[in-house]
C-alpha cells in the first residue's frame, strides 16, 4: 500500500473542514417562500379587518334599533327653533313635556312652511308681539291689562319675559298664532299656552318690540318671520 503524501492529506483536510456553499436556485426558492407567507398573511389581515368592523357596526345598528323602539324616540324630537326674522335671530328652546300636542303642532307646520313670512300684527311694548291671523283674536286692546295691578296677581313662571305661546281661543285647528312675551304677564292662562322660551336673542326681540306702530299696536313697516329652522 503506497504512502499518501502529507501535501495531498492537506489538501483532503481543508475539503472537509470548509463551508458547504448554498446554491443561488436554492436562495431564489428560500425567498419566494418568505413573499408568500408575507403576502398571505396581508391578504388574510385584509379580508378580516373590513368584517370585524362590519359586525361591529352591525351590532350597534341592531342596538340603536332596540333602543329607538323605546322611549328614546323622544330625542328625535327637534329641542330648538330659530326664528329668523327681519330684526335678526331668536333661538327658542322648545317644552315637549308641557305641551306636546302644541309642539307637535308647531314643528308640522314649521316643516310644512306655514311660518315662512309671517308678519307680526300687534307688537305691543312691555307686553307681547304677536304673529298669525290678524283677524282671529279681535282688537289689541282686549290684550291691554286694565285695572289690574301687577303687584296683585300672581305670576305664572312660563309667563315670564320671552316666553313662546299661542292662542288657547284656537278652535278650528288650523291656524296658528305665536307670541312671544316682553315682560312678565300674570294674567295669560287663560289666553295663551306656552310652550317655549327665548333662549337666545332676547336683543332682538326688544328691538322689534321698539318699532313704530299704528293706534291699533300695529307697526307701522311691515316685519315678520323670514323662515324658520328646527335643531
Amino acid at each position: 500500500m503506497g504512502r499518501i503524501k502529507p501535501q495531498t492529506l492537506l489538501l483532503q483536510s481543508k475539503k472537509k473542514k470548509g463551508p458547504t456553499r448554498i446554491s443561488i436556485t436554492t436562495i431564489i426558492i428560500c425567498n419566494l417562500v418568505v413573499v408568500l407567507v408575507v403576502f398571505s398573511l396581508v391578504a388574510t389581515y385584509r379580508y378580516w379587518s373590513p368584517r370585524s368592523t362590519n359586525l361591529a357596526g352591525d351590532a350597534l345598528l341592531k342596538f340603536e334599533d332596540i333602543e329607538v323602539s323605546g322611549d328614546i324616540k323622544k330625542f328625535d324630537v327637534p329641542s330648538y327653533a330659530i326664528l329668523n326674522t327681519a330684526k335678526g335671530m331668536i333661538t327658542v328652546e322648545l317644552n315637549k313635556e308641557a305641551s306636546p300636542e302644541i309642539v307637535d303642532k308647531f314643528i308640522d307646520l314649521c316643516q310644512k312652511g306655514y311660518f315662512k313670512g309671517m308678519p307680526f300684527h300687534f307688537v305691543i311694548k312691555n307686553y307681547v308681539i304677536q304673529g298669525g291671523d290678524l283677524h282671529g283674536l279681535g282688537s289689541a286692546e282686549d290684550w291691554i291689562l286694565k285695572g289690574k295691578p301687577h303687584s296683585e296677581l300672581a305670576i305664572s313662571p312660563k309667563h315670564e319675559a320671552f316666553m313662546l305661546g299661542t292662542s288657547k281661543a284656537r278652535g278650528d285647528g288650523k291656524a296658528f298664532d305665536i307670541f312671544i312675551t316682553t315682560a312678565p304677564i300674570p294674567d295669560l292662562n287663560d289666553k295663551i299656552t306656552v310652550f317655549g322660551r327665548v333662549i337666545k336673542g332676547e336683543d332682538v326681540v326688544q328691538e322689534i318690540e321698539e318699532v313704530d306702530t299704528d293706534e291699533h299696536y300695529r307697526p307701522k313697516s311691515p316685519i315678520g318671520i323670514i323662515s324658520v329652522t328646527l335643531k
